[in-house]
């Protein structure tokens, strides 16, 4: 329409008029958005597929003709000014995953805290290079169970967000609310196990996928989440520690077993199901490594860590079991007392518990998630045997000095050097020949 017309349609209508004429014409231009990018993501042609591109400080592709043998072929470039967006036109599906990370080098879980690595940022660094995200943070609903802290190791921790689908909208829950997906809904799906775990560092690991509806919530969905400490046994009242531990079962205000976080939570009661402390088959020497494990619904920061504290002054004999009770009574002990929390290397977040959840891996991505396990643990044998040799050698540099020192004129012999020393090529023919 011409601009003069406009101007007069304009001054002939009021401005209430004008506006609800320009907000009808806006809902139209929408539904007939929404209308093209469902016909799209329904479009079987190889153009769907190809990548997107919008104006950023970063390179993207673009293609040239290139001609091979006669015929026209088209290259990838790398171009400047560009960065890809996210495929939201592709079908997604709701999905959550298992995840397993080995906590030394990460400053935590959670990327919030502006402090790389985390293990957060790398997992969405393999979901941006792997084209699964289907929008950022937010557009993917995203959520995760808990937030280790730095150092802290899990084997099961659960995030859930939207992804990239293989299969047609009308195949998978694409936003709408309800029951789980059956396993008919599975088949010709992306292998998301394997697919991110190609693109993850050798400390992270997706153990397992799972088709969520889009009201389940990684962290208000979980029934119940488990953690387990590892120590080494050395001259730990075992018993004591464990009457101890058993006065933690059950709803208590935990305000003296935590690091205060009054921004954020608004009660310290909370219950904890089960506390056990048992032996593993792992022995060092005449050391045997002991295993507390503690599981509820939820935890305060840095509660596990400050349970487990108080629990080895116990069992060192620097507290008794009743000093739990006294902890416990916020009457009797308003404020946390001064203590140092338990290292955090030998914590680990064991299993988070949800209702109905039952985690996907392929046969395929079990294998090779199997064979990456075992090659991390044949590295940390490897560097076991090398700290091991360097104890003994230590050992044998003590014992030499000492033996050298009393007796000045003996030389000293290895005794790690048992077996005899072969004869020479010289003496074996010697021998042989009867000379």
């Amino acid at each position: 329409m011409p601009q003069q017309t406009t101007r007069s349609m304009a001054t002939q209508l009021s401005d209430v008029d004008y506006i609800t004429t320009l907000q009808a014409r806006v809902k139209e231009l929408e539904a007939e958005n929404a209308n093209l990018l469902s016909r799209l993501a329904h479009c079987q042609c190889s153009e769907v597929g190809k990548k997107v591109y919008a104006p950023d400080d970063k390179t993207a592709e673009v293609t040239e003709p290139k001609i091979s043998n006669g015929k026209s072929e088209e290259t990838t470039k790398k171009k400047p000014g560009y960065k890809t967006r996210y495929l939201s036109h592709h079908s997604k599906r709701y999905v959550a995953l298992k995840v397993m990370y080995f906590g030394k080098r990460f400053y935590g879980f959670s990327s919030e805290a502006q402090m790389e690595p985390s293990v957060e940022s790398e997992l969405f660094k393999a979901l941006e290079t792997t084209r699964l995200l289907v929008g950022d943070k937010k557009e993917s609903q995203y959520s995760r169970c808990g937030r280790t802290d730095k150092g802290v190791s899990s084997v099961g921790q659960v995030i859930a967000l939207f992804l990239r689908s293989k299969l047609k909208i009308s195949g998978v829950n694409n936003g709408s609310s309800g029951e789980f997906v059956s396993e008919e809904q599975l088949e010709g799906e992306l292998d998301y196990v394997r697919v991110i775990n190609r693109e993850l560092p050798s400390d992270i690991r997706i153990l397992g996928w799972c088709p969520v509806p889009v009201d389940f919530h990684a962290r208000f969905s979980c029934s119940g989440r488990e953690y387990r400490y590892f120590f080494w046994k050395e001259n730990l009242n075992i018993l004591a520690m464990e009457n101890a531990g058993t006065k933690l079962v059950g709803e208590h205000d935990f305000r003296n077993f935590c690091k205060m976080d009054a921004a954020n939570v608004h009660t310290y009661m909370r219950r904890i199901t089960m506390f056990e402390i048992y032996a593993t088959d792992v022995r060092y020497e005449d050391n045997q490594l002991w295993v507390i494990k503690i599981r509820g619904r939820a935890f305060l920061w840095h509660q596990v860590r400050c349970m487990v504290a108080v629990l080895f002054s116990i069992g060192k004999g620097l507290e008794s079991p009743d000093v739990i009770d006294m902890l416990l009574d916020t009457n009797r002990i308003p404020r946390k007392p001064q203590y140092v929390m338990a290292s955090e290397a030998p914590l680990v977040l064991q299993s988070c518990e949800f209702e109905d959840l039952k985690f996907i891996c392929s046969s395929d991505s079990g294998k090779a998630l199997h064979a990456h396990l075992v090659n991390e643990c044949k590295i940390f044998q490897l560097q076991t045997a090398i700290f091991h040799e360097a104890i003994l050698n230590c050992f044998l540099a003590q014992i030499k000095a000492c033996h050298q020192f009393k007796n000045p004129s003996h030389q000293f012999k290895d005794p790690r050097r048992k077996a005899p020393i072969s004869l020479s090529c010289h003496d074996q023919l010697s021998v042989s020949s009867g000379t």
